[in-house]
């Protein structure tokens, strides 16, 4: 594909695209933390994601530099704001998360 390019050949958009991967399965309820853009972290419990990875988070907590700074409660975060999202342990009896 480099020696196209070096050669001047046009290439279709196509050829260079990855394919396109599907959506994880994600169980509503599930608790989630979100990393954003901007370094702060959503903990809270997954309501829905639509086709564009937009996120609903229900009794969501926002964490700066791994310190609660505060309880949200309900969030939307928009697709292009996330990093990355994973699952996350059920609390325990003392009620902390455990990742």
């Amino acid at each position: 594909m480099i020696g196209s390019l070096c050669s001047g050949e046009a290439l279709r958009y196509h050829e260079l695209a990855p394919e396109p991967q599907p959506l994880p399965e994600w169980d509503d309820g599930k608790p989630v933390m979100v990393k954003l853009k901007w370094g702060m972290e959503y903990k809270g419990y997954l309501v829905s994601v639509n086709g564009y990875m937009n996120m609903h988070l229900a009794n969501t907590e926002e964490y700066i530099d791994g310190a609660l700074s505060g309880h949200l409660g309900e969030v939307l975060i928009r697709c292009n704001h996330f990093l990355y999202i994973r699952g996350i342990e059920e609390e325990e009896e003392d009620g902390e998360m455990r990742e």
